[in-house]
C-alpha cells in the first residue's frame, strides 16, 4: 500500500501534519502537539459533539467554517485554524453559556484544582459573567449508587458518563431526563447505577458533577503526590496511585493501549481503603510470650521483635528438615506478591530449604503447563478486528472486569466473533455469535465438535446439553473465519467440577490449533484468565511445583540453576491439594502461607481445617489476620501494594513496574526482604539489598528473562511481553468423563462474583456491603420438574452436605444445572461440594 493511501496531509495553524485516514481533526491536532479544548470528546468513546467547545475554523476547500473538531474527519489538503478570532469568540461564547447555571463553588468542589472547566474558563473564557439572574437548583448530592454521588447543578451535559455506561460498560442505567434547562443526568426511579464500573464515570467527568464517596472531601489535587504503577490483578491494569500524608487516597486508571485503556473496576479502584485499615498487621506476632519460645497449645498471638520471629521461624524449619527432610516444609500462596518477592521465596524454598512443595494457587486454577505450554495470545490479539474469541472461562465481567470491557468493545465495534463454551450465561452472552452452554463436565465434547470433530449427539439430540444443530452452526461459523486469529480465553468455568474437564477441552482446541498452524493460518492462541493476581509471575519465578525461574522445569534446568542457587530439589513436589492432604495426614511439619487463606479459599474446607490443625508450625506473611493467618504460630507483617517496589506479570506475560508511594505500616516489610532475612537465619546469604538487585539476578539466571533489564521495562510505555517457554502442554492420557445425571438432580456450577468475602473487599469499607447474599439460580424449566416455586427457601442436598437458601429463576442457567456462587459472605458452597468427585449433583426440596 502506498504512503498516499495511509497518510492524510493537513495543515494545523499553518504547520503540516500527517493524519491517519478517518481520524478526527481533534485527535490529529493533539498528536501534532496542538490542544483543542473540549469537554464531551473522549478518545475511547464515540464522538457526539455535545459541548461544542472544540469548534475551530476548518477549511476543506470551500472556505473556512466553524465546525466541531470532534465530529469532522480529516481530508487531504484540509486547513485547520485553532487560534482565529472566530474560534476564540466561539469558545468564549460556549464557556459563557456553560457557566450560566454552573455553581461557582470551586472551593468546596472535589474537582477543584483538576477541573477542565476551571482550566478552560481561565484559558479561553470571557473573564467575567453578564448573567445576574438566579441559577437553577437541584437537591444535592444524590447517590446514584453506593460509591458515586451526583450533583446535578454542576453537570454540563457533556454525555460522557451516559456514553460510558451505555457504550463501554453495557450498563445503560444512567441517562438524560427532562427537557430544556431542566435537562439532567440521573438514574431510573428505584434503579441505582448498579455497575461494576461506575467509578470510571467519576474519573472522566470534566466537572464535579460525579464524585466518589470514598474520596469525597479527603484531599485537594495539590495535596497529592502520585506515581504510575500496575495494579496487582490478572490484567495488570495500569494505574496512578495518589497519596497524601503517607496514606493512599485514590487510584486512577491510566490509558494503556495494550491493557486497560484507562478503565478500572470499582472493586480495584476503591480497594485502596484496605491499605489504611486499622486491622493491618504492623508488627510480627508469635503464639506465646514475646521473648519466649512458641507455645502452640492454645496461647494467643502476641507482638514480638523481628529478630525473635525470624529466629523462631528458622528454628522450626531447621527442626522439620532435620527430623523429616525438606519435603516436610511446604509453601502456599504468593500470587499477590511482586515478581521479586516470588523469586526470593522460591529460592529460599527450593535452593535453601530444598522443598518443591510450593503452590501459589489453592486448587482453583490451572497447571503451569496449560498456561505456559499452549500457544500464547495477548489481549490485543484477542481483540483483533474480524477475529474470533472462544470463551472457555468464568464470566469475565465478574472475574476480570477490564478484560470484559476490552472484549465487549471488540465485539460491538470491531466485528469480533464471540463463541461461549461455558456452563452458564456470562455478561457477554447477549453479544455472542453462538452460545454453547453445556452441562458441567462436558466441555470437551462440545469443544471437539466445535473444531471439526465428530458430532456425536446423545439420545436427546444434544452434545453435552447443547443442541447438535447449535454446535454445528458454531462450527461452521468458526471455520468461516479460520483465516483470522482465533483466541481462547482459558480459565476455570466452575469450581464445583474437576479442572480436568477444562484441560480436556483445551486439548481439543490445541489439536485444532496445530492443524491451523500447519496450514499457515494464524491459528489458535490461548489467553489464561486465572483468578489470582500475579499467577503468571509465580510460574515465571519458580513458585510452583516442578518449576524453576525462567519457565523451565526442575528436570530440565535443575542442574544449571544449582550453580547459582547451590542446590535444587531432585524431583517435583505437590500442588496445593497434595500439600494439604499431606498436612492432614501429618506429613507437613512447617507450612508457610504467603497471603494465602486455605480455610477461606481452598475448595475442600474440611481438609483445610484438618490440615492446619495438624501442622506443627504455621508461618504466615500477610497484610491481615485472615482465618488461616489467625491460626498461625508466627506471623510476619507484609508490605502491600503501593508500599513496595517491584514488577508484575499479567495474564499475557506482560511485565510492568509497581512503584512505592507510601511506607508500610508499623514495621511491615516487603516479602523479598522477609525471605532474605529468613534465608540468612538458615545460613544462606542471598546478598539482596533492594528489589533492583533481585531483578538483576532474575535477568541473569532465568532463561525466559535473560538480559531483560529494569531500564528496558521502564522505557517501554506498556511494559515488555515475555513469551519464551520451554514448557509443553501435556494433555491427560484419558479424557475425564462425568457420571450420568439422574432425572431428579441438578448439576452444580460455582464461580466467583466481583464482590465476595475476599480479604481486600471485606477490609475496604465502601465495598464490604456490596457482596450479595447467597441464592441458588435455576432455569425456569426446572422448577416444575423438581416441584418448587421461584423465590422460596429450599433445602439443597448433596452427598456431602445440605443447607437452606432461597432459589430464584435465571434463564441464563442451562436446564439441569444449578448455580451457586463461590465465596459468598453468608453461605459456603464448599459445604456442598466434594472436591474429590469430578462433578457435584444437588437435589432441592421444599423445607
Amino acid at each position: 500500500m502506498s504512503e498516499q493511501e495511509t497518510v492524510v496531509n493537513i495543515t494545523v495553524n499553518g504547520q503540516p501534519v500527517e493524519a491517519q485516514p478517518g481520524e478526527w481533526v481533534i485527535a490529529a491536532a493533539e498528536r501534532a502537539g496542538v490542544y483543542i479544548p473540549h469537554f464531551c470528546y473522549h478518545p475511547r468513546m464515540n464522538s457526539v459533539g455535545m459541548c461544542r467547545m472544540c469548534i475551530v475554523d476548518i477549511d476543506t476547500g470551500r472556505g473556512p467554517a466553524l465546525q466541531p473538531s470532534c465530529m469532522v474527519a480529516v481530508s487531504e489538503g484540509m486547513e485547520v485554524d485553532t487560534t482565529s478570532d472566530q474560534t476564540r469568540k466561539a469558545q468564549d461564547g460556549v464557556l459563557e453559556f456553560l457557566l450560566l447555571n454552573h455553581p461557582l463553588d470551586c472551593p468546596v468542589c472535589d474537582k477543584g484544582g483538576e477541573c477542565p472547566l476551571q482550566d478552560q474558563t481561565m484559558a479561553y473564557g470571557p473573564g467575567e459573567s453578564r448573567f445576574v439572574e438566579e441559577k437553577r437548583h437541584f437537591e444535592k448530592p444524590i447517590p446514584v449508587n453506593d460509591l458515586v454521588y451526583l450533583d446535578r447543578e454542576r453537570c454540563i451535559l457533556c454525555d460522557r458518563c451516559t456514553r460510558f455506561a451505555d457504550e463501554v460498560a453495557g450498563d445503560p442505567l444512567i441517562t438524560f431526563q427532562d427537557r430544556g434547562d431542566q435537562t439532567q443526568v440521573n438514574t431510573f426511579p428505584d434503579l441505582p447505577f448498579s455497575s461494576y464500573f461506575s467509578g470510571n464515570t467519576v474519573q472522566i467527568c470534566p466537572v464535579g458533577a460525579l464524585t466518589a464517596v470514598p474520596y469525597r472531601f479527603k484531599a485537594r489535587p495539590w495535596d497529592l503526590i502520585e506515581v504510575e504503577s500496575t495494579y496487582p490483578n490478572p490484567m495488570g491494569d495500569r494505574v496512578v496511585v495518589q497519596a497524601s500524608r503517607d496514606q493512599v487516597l485514590r487510584y486512577q486508571g491510566v490509558d494503556s493501549d495494550a491493557v486497560n485503556w484507562g478503565w478500572l473496576t470499582d472493586k480495584d479502584r476503591f480497594s485502596f481503603e484496605a491499605t489504611a485499615s486499622e486491622l493491618r498487621l504492623r508488627t510480627p506476632l508469635v503464639r506465646g510470650t514475646p521473648l519466649g519460645r512458641i507455645d502452640p497449645a492454645g496461647s494467643e498471638l502476641v507482638e514480638t521483635s523481628w529478630g525473635q520471629a525470624l529466629s523462631q521461624a528458622a528454628d522450626a524449619i531447621k527442626g522439620a528438615v532435620a527430623s523429616n527432610g525438606p519435603q516436610s516444609v511446604a509453601v502456599l500462596g504468593g500470587a499477590r506478591l511482586t515478581n521479586e518477592d516470588q523469586y526470593v521465596w522460591a529460592r529460599l524454598a527450593k535452593g535453601v530449604i530444598g522443598t518443591d512443595n510450593v503452590d501459589a494457587q489453592l486448587d482453583d486454577g490451572l497447571p503451569a503447563d496449560a498456561v505456559l505450554g499452549l500457544p500464547r495470545a495477548t489481549i490485543n490479539r484477542a481483540c483483533t478486528p474480524g477475529g474470533t474469541v472462544i470463551l472457555l472461562t468464568p464470566d469475565p465481567k465478574e472475574e476480570q472486569g477490564t478484560l470484559y470491557l476490552r472484549l465487549r468493545h471488540a465485539v460491538v465495534n470491531d466485528g469480533v466473533q464471540l463463541i461461549e463454551i461455558t456452563p452458564r450465561a456470562t455478561g457477554l452472552s447477549h453479544l455472542t455469535t453462538h452460545r454453547l452452554h453445556h452441562r458441567p463436565g462436558e466441555a470437551a465434547a462440545v469443544a471437539a465438535a466445535l473444531v471439526g470433530g465428530e458430532i456425536d449427539a446423545g439420545p436427546d439430540g444434544d452434545i453435552g446439553g447443547v443442541p447438535a444443530a447449535v454446535v454445528a452452526g458454531a462450527a461452521a461459523a468458526l471455520a468461516d473465519r479460520a483465516d483470522q486469529p482465533i483466541t481462547v480465553i482459558l480459565g476455570r468455568p466452575s469450581l464445583a467440577e474437576s479442572a480436568d474437564f477444562t484441560l480436556d477441552a483445551a486439548a481439543e482446541l490445541a489439536r485444532f490449533a496445530n492443524l491451523l498452524n500447519a496450514g499457515g493460518r494464524p491459528g489458535i492462541a490461548f489467553l489464561p484468565a486465572l483468578h489470582r493476581g500475579n499467577v503468571l509471575g509465580t510460574f515465571d519465578m519458580g513458585l510452583g511445583p516442578g518449576l524453576l525461574p525462567g519457565r523451565i522445569t526442575l528436570t530440565d534446568g535443575g542442574s544449571a540453576l544449582a550453580e547459582s542457587w547451590g542446590s535444587v530439589p531432585s524431583s517435583p513436589g505437590s500442588d496445593a491439594r497434595g500439600i494439604l492432604k499431606a498436612a492432614a495426614e501429618g506429613h507437613i511439619d512447617v507450612l508457610i502461607l504467603l497471603g494465602a487463606d486455605p480455610l477461606g479459599d481452598f475448595p475442600n474446607a474440611e481438609q483445610a481445617e484438618e490440615a492446619l490443625g495438624r501442622v506443627g508450625t504455621i508461618i504466615a506473611s500477610d497484610l491481615f489476620l485472615n482465618p488461616s493467618a489467625a491460626r498461625a504460630h508466627i506471623v510476619f507483617p507484609a508490605a502491600g501494594f503501593a508500599e513496595r517496589r517491584g514488577t508484575h506479570t499479567n495474564m499475557e506475560g506482560r511485565i510492568t513496574s509497581q512503584r512505592q508511594i507510601i511506607t508500610p505500616p508499623g514495621t511491615a516489610r516487603a516479602d523479598w526482604a522477609i525471605a532474605t532475612e529468613l534465608a540468612r537465619q538458615l545460613g544462606a546469604d542471598f546478598g539482596f539489598g533492594s528489589p533492583e538487585e533481585v531483578w538483576e539476578e532474575i535477568a541473569r539466571v532465568a532463561p525466559s528473562h535473560r538480559n531483560l533489564s529494569l531500564e528496558t521495562i521502564e522505557a517501554a510505555d506498556d511494559g515488555v511481553v515475555v513469551a519464551d517457554s520451554s514448557i509443553e502442554f501435556t494433555s491427560l492420557e484419558a479424557p475425564t468423563s462425568a457420571p450420568p445425571i439422574d432425572a431428579y438432580s441438578l448439576r452444580l456450577v460455582s464461580s466467583r462474583r466481583m464482590y465476595d468475602r475476599g480479604t481486600l473487599v471485606q477490609h475496604a469499607g465502601s465495598l464490604a456491603a456490596l457482596a450479595p447474599a447467597a441464592v441458588l439460580s435455576v432455569n425456569p424449566y426446572d422448577f416444575d420438574r423438581v416441584g418448587v416455586e421461584p423465590g422460596t427457601d429450599v433445602q439443597v442436598i448433596s452427598h456431602v452436605g445440605e443447607m437452606d437458601m432461597p432459589v430464584v429463576a435465571d434463564p441464563g442457567v442451562p436446564r439441569g444445572t444449578a448455580v451457586f456462587g463461590y465465596n459468598y459472605p453468608d453461605l459456603d458452597v464448599r459445604d456442598l461440594v466434594d472436591p474429590e468427585a469430578p462433578v457435584t449433583d444437588l437435589r432441592i426440596q421444599t423445607q
